[in-house]
């Protein structure tokens, strides 16, 4: 296997050889577990298998980029890291230092109680989507800008840089003799999306007369991101509950559409719903694009969002847009 590596081939052996037949099963079965389990099996390899699974790697990320479905992507990058975390804590601490260098973290580390000190700015960037107490930067000791974390915190925090590097570097141009040399396994993976999708109940129909096909990019990352067991961070998932509430989607559906969440908590989420849905004699509504993007929950400003400043506008905007199509089209076929 190690001649095979030396011999620097490129993607399109990989995915086209008969020879590496057996590569492409594997990267197909590593993105079928990321689907199914929602992690990477942690696997101690002989050098053999290591390097196999190496090679499987640019495979399952070809065949994540072929199918472009923001579900599948996120909960790639999500299995990834929680696999490189497995490596990465058991990395020696200069090892670790090098590490978090690379991804912009830098560190100064005391091998004597494997203690790490890190800049506030670099912790917050990593430690914001993390929801357990802890992670809260008034829980943190911060002297002149800097503060103490474990070895084992700031391999949590590598988890979450890992996750979104993958996330961002996907889905990458894919050539279309790749594409359809792979067809069989993209079919295999998109099959399984499909099912799971059936077995969660998350489909356009469940929506009633919501139309998900119109809601704004802020929301649509966010639920794609929950469907992928991603944690939302505590303003996002309040963003995304009052849109949901504001544009009619009933309490019940919400709450199960935040059942994939990886710290669910049915009891939590209905009071929180019910809350936001006026419980507590306020009736909240979805917050404005400037917040949002002051929230880092902004994907990215899609064409339409140029003109718009608040997302339930962009969701009324689609629909009536749609509709108007809709018509259009009724009145032509008659």
């Amino acid at each position: 296997m190690m001649d095979i590596i030396k011999s620097n081939i490129g993607s399109n052996d990989l995915c086209t050889h008969l020879a590496f037949a057996r590569l492409r099963s594997t990267g197909k079965d590593r993105v079928l577990e990321t689907l199914q389990d929602g992690a990477i099996k942690y696997r101690r390899r002989n050098k053999p298998a290591a390097e196999k699974e190496l090679l499987a790697y640019p495979i399952a990320r070809i065949i994540v980029s072929c199918i472009d479905n923001n579900y599948s992507t996120k909960r790639y990058a999500l299995a990834v890291a929680r696999l490189s975390y497995e490596h990465i804590i058991e990395l020696k601490i200069d090892a670790l230092k090098e590490l978090a260098a690379d991804f912009g973290i830098n560190i100064t580390a005391d091998a004597r109680n494997m203690n790490v000190v890190m800049h506030f700015t670099d912790y917050i960037k990593h430690a914001h989507v993390l929801h357990e107490p802890k992670w809260k930067l008034l829980n943190r000791t911060v002297e002149q800008g800097m503060l103490t974390i474990s070895k084992g915190d700031l391999s949590r925090l590598m988890e979450e840089a890992v996750r979104k590097k993958v996330e961002s570097g996907l889905p990458h141009e894919v050539p279309h003799d790749i594409h359809e040399a792979l067809k069989p396994y993209i079919s295999e993976v998109q099959e399984a999306i499909n099912t799971r999708a059936s077995k969660q109940g998350f489909s356009r129909d469940g929506f009633g007369e919501v139309v998900p096909d119109c809601f704004p990019p802020c929301i649509s990352t966010a639920i794609a991101d929950v469907q992928a067991n991603v944690n939302l961070s505590h303003t996002m998932r309040f963003s995304m509950t009052t849109f949901m509430l504001n544009i009619g989607m009933k309490p019940e559906k919400i709450t199960e559409i935040f059942r994939a969440s990886p710290d669910f908590s049915e009891q939590d989420t209905k009071y929180q719903i019910s809350h936001i849905n006026g419980a507590s004699g306020t009736t909240y509504t979805c917050p404005a694009c400037a917040t949002m993007a002051t929230n880092g929950n902004c994907p990215g400003k899609a064409p339409m969002c140029k003109k718009i400043e608040h997302p339930l506008v962009y969701y009324r905007r689609k629909v009536w847009i749609l509709n108007k199509k809709q018509a259009a089209q009724v009145a032509h076929e008659h």
